[in-house]
Order: C-alpha cells, then structure tokens, then sequence
C-alpha cells in the first residue's frame, strides 16, 4: 500500500522576527524541517512532499542536497492547514494512505509516525494527540465517548471547550482517497476566513468514518517551535536527552545542562566531558578521553587515552582531524581540517595546526603554526615558529624528519624539508633544505655548522 508524506512547511512564522524561514531556523545543529525530513526518511515512503510557502526559494536550496527525492509544492498565499494540503494533491498517489507532519515540529519519532499510520491501517482517519498542561494556541479534541467527534482550534473554541487538555498535534494519517474528498469539500467559514484541515475530522464522522486517535511516547516530539523562546526551550529539552542518554552509557559530564551535542557524539569507556563543551558533526571519542571545559569539536576522532585541555577548538570540517593516543592537546589549541596527530603528540597553547600529519612524541608547545606539513617523530617545534606555506597562489609542503629542533621564532619557507636529527637555530629564516643532523642558522644568510653536535638534556 502506498504512503505519501506531506510536511508543511509553508509557514512564515512572524513571532520568530528573522527574514529566515522558520523551517530552516536550527535545533541541535540542523534546520527544523531537516529533523522532520530525517524522520520521514526512515518510514520509507513511496512520494515525500513539502509545502513551501514563506522563502519557498530558501527551503528548496537549503534542502537540495540533504534530501535529493523531496517533491516542493507552493502555497501562495497561505490560506490555513487545509488550503496547505490541497496543493499536495496532484502530488498524491490515489491509493493507500497519507501522513501528514508539521515541518515546525522536528523531532516526531519515526516509531509514533509508523504507530500512526497503522493506526489508519488504510480506512480509518488516525490524529495524533497528547495532553498538555498548558494547552494554549493548539486545537482541543472534543471527544463522545470514546471516539473523537471534532478538533476546535484554540481561537474558536468556547471557554468550556478550552479547558480540554488533549489536543491535536497537527499530525494525521488518512486514507488517500478519502482525505482527497475531503479537502475538496472544505469551507472557509471561520474567524479567519481560512480553510482548515482539522475539518476532515468533521466530515469524517458524517460520512461514518472512524476517527481514531494515537499518542507520542513523550510530549517533546510533539512540541512546536514559533518563536525563539520556544526554540531555546526545545534545545535545551534535546540536549539534557542527550546528555541522558550519554551518562547512561557511562559518560561522565561535568555538568549535563551545559552541554550541546549537534550532530552524533560516540564515546568509549571512562570518557569525562567538562562544561560548556560543543560537538559538531560527527565526533568520536576513544576509551579514557578527557575533554576540558569551553571545547568546539566538529568533524573529529580522539583516540584512547587523549586529554583536550580548555578552549581547545577543533574543526575537521570535511577532512576530519584525527588526534593519537595519549595526546595532550591546549589549552588554546586549534586543529583545523587535516590535522592527523600521532600519539603521544603535544599541542600547547595557541598552536595552530592545519592539514598536517604529526607523527609520535611530536610537540609544539607554545605559540606556533604548522600548515601542510609532515612532522616525523620527537620533533620539538619551538616557541613562534611558522611554516611558511602559502606564496600567495599555491600551498607548498614542509617535510620535517624525526628529531628536529626547531628554534624558537623560526619561519620555515615551503617547499622545504628538515632532515632528521637537523636543528634550527633560534630566529632562523630558511628558505632552502636543512641537512641531516646539522646546526643551521639563517638570519642574513643561510650558514650549515658542520660536526655540531646538539648539547645533551641534563639527566
């Protein structure tokens, strides 16, 4: 049997005071209506259908790539739920059975969409509905007996009709072919000469149909967003589920209400998260990680044993960065894409690494850049040194063998390699090869000290 999905997602929402979409606005680091599209996706539905209406222009580039098979219809003007739905109806296979979601409601589990649509099982007109303590704005359910009679939306509802606390959703799932009839048969005779699609229930019951209601297993996937404080509301619901969810999984966080998980965070054992930490994209932390307070991490995977010191800000954006065993990274570090740490690799503050691999015990400890560059092993990389690596139309590579020390203050022009076991001398700028094992300096003039042999450490 066919199932159709529509999402409305027309709606200006002037409460929100934004030129953006209210769709688009974004929860946990994705637009609304992506969260509706996502759960829509895993019904496996025949046709998925959006009503745009407000920045249709915006909704359909914003929603391109993310969901290729996503059918647009316009609404234009906006004329009430019902009018919404009846530019869906070219769009609708004839047979089998429509559901219907709020683009504004973004996080309906996929389990109570399917629980609904069996609830229509195909000739039955199913609401989904739950009960509010503050059932303000949302259209009552007015019940005889145990079957639903009519849903009265809240600006018409007599003051007896607004003391019910079961309420509908905005959601419903109809058999195709009588939901056709029946948005045919709408009339605009209300407050607000609009046509509403609660008003199949009605048309339901005269025709004999049964109406059914279903329920969501918690009231958050039923929450609406039309306003920003109700969008800070619904955020900090998602997040402290998460963080739930988390510590129930043995993560220990530091505290659960400053936390934001904006994207999927996948954590190992005895993982320890401070406060006011932000994970982007898809982050994966390995056994025994400890992440200091104040860190953005987006885009990244921390292996076992690794520690992130505070106001540490990782960006893999789309090439990821990697960080090794044991690593110590920050304070005030920043990784940005294509940074691969190896382990036991130290990152200190206001070290900047870009699109550079470091290989074990590596550390560059305070105040410096490494962009596209190959760090060997034990290499120490001294305080405010640089590489060099862009001249302005091409980036070039710094390949540094095992053991190098380089000097503090030190500008390394690419395309240039350090031989293993080379020091540079403090200040130096090189713009040509260091030898293997040797001192060099360059100041005025590049000068290679042969037989120096660097003083040993003090034991």
């Amino acid at each position: 049997m066919a199932l159709n999905v529509v999402i409305m997602a027309a709606g200006q929402g002037t409460r929100m005071k934004s030129s953006l979409p209210k769709v688009l606005h974004r929860l946990a680091g994705r637009a609304l209506l992506q969260h509706v599209i996502d759960a829509a996706a895993r019904l496996q539905a025949d046709r998925l259908i959006a009503v745009v209406g407000h920045g249709a222009d915006q909704v359909r580039a914003a929603m391109a790539q993310a969901a290729p098979d996503l059918r647009f219809v316009l609404q234009q003007p906006q004329l009430g739920t019902g009018h919404a739905v009846q530019q869906a109806v070219p769009e609708l296979a004839d047979e089998g059975t429509t559901l219907i979601l709020n683009g504004d409601v973004p996080l309906i589990d996929p389990e109570t969409a399917r629980a609904l649509v069996a609830a229509c099982d195909g000739r039955r007109l199913a609401l989904l509905t739950v009960h509010l303590a503050d059932p303000t704005g949302y259209g009552r359910i007015v019940r005889e007996g145990a079957g639903v009679r009519a849903i009265v939306e809240h600006k018409d509802a007599s003051p007896e009709q607004r003391e019910i606390r079961e309420v509908y959703t905005g959601m419903m799932a109809a058999p195709t072919a009588h939901l056709k009839r029946w948005l045919a048969r709408l009339k605009n005779d209300n407050a607000q000469g609009e046509y509403y699609l609660t008003d199949v229930v009605a048309l339901a019951v005269a025709e004999g149909v049964e109406v059914v209601a279903a329920h969501p297993a918690d009231e958050i996937e039923v929450l609406g967003v039309n306003s920003p404080a109700q969008l800070a509301d619904l955020e900090r619901r998602l997040q402290r589920r998460q963080a739930e969810r988390l510590m129930a999984e043995g993560v220990r966080l530091a505290d659960p209400a400053r936390l934001d998980v904006r994207g999927t965070l996948a954590c190992g054992r005895d993982v320890e998260i401070d406060i006011n930490c932000v994970f982007e994209g898809r982050v994966v932390l390995g056994d025994h990680v400890r992440i200091g307070p104040n860190c953005v991490i987006r885009n990244a995977e921390i292996a076992d044993g690794a520690v992130i010191h505070a106001y540490t800000h990782i960006d893999g954006d789309t090439l990821g960065v990697k960080v090794g065993e044991g690593a110590l990274i920050g304070p005030f570090a920043r990784l940005r894409p294509g940074a691969e740490l190896g382990p036991e690799v130290h990152i200190g503050n206001f070290v900047e690494v870009k699109n550079s691999t470091l290989a074990r015990g590596a550390k560059a400890n305070h105040l410096a850049y490494l962009g596209d560059a190959t760090v060997g092993e034990r290499v120490n990389y001294g305080a405010g040194s640089i590489t060099a690596n862009y001249d302005g139309a091409n980036k070039h590579r710094t390949v540094i063998g095992d053991d190098v020390h380089v000097g503090s203050n030190c500008v390394l022009v690419a395309p240039i390699t350090l031989g293993a076991g080379a020091t540079i001398g403090g200040g130096s700028t090189l713009s040509k090869d260091a030898p293997a094992g040797q001192l060099t300096v360059a100041r005025a003039k590049q000068v290679t000290i042969p037989g120096w042999q660097r003083p040993r450490k003090k034991t």
